[in-house]
């Protein structure tokens, strides 16, 4: 693959790690005391043109305070 290509999906997944990732800090902030507890989360990504529907699942633990 051609280098502007890594290029351009090494920036677009950076951008979805960083913002999913203050999206997902945010939300635990406003839930309040989540330490402990195990929430299941699940990603859709999507590539219109493409037919790609690709699915990552997992877990994140609350923090301890």
């Amino acid at each position: 693959m051609s280098g502007d290509f890594n290029m351009s999906m090494r920036k677009y997944l950076k951008q979805v790690g960083v913002t999913s990732q203050q999206a997902i800090e945010e939300a635990m902030r406003n839930a309040g005391d989540t330490a402990g507890k195990t929430y299941k989360a699940r990603v859709v990504l999507t590539v219109e043109g493409l037919d790609l529907e690709h699915v990552v699942e997992g877990e994140i633990t609350g923090q301890e305070d």
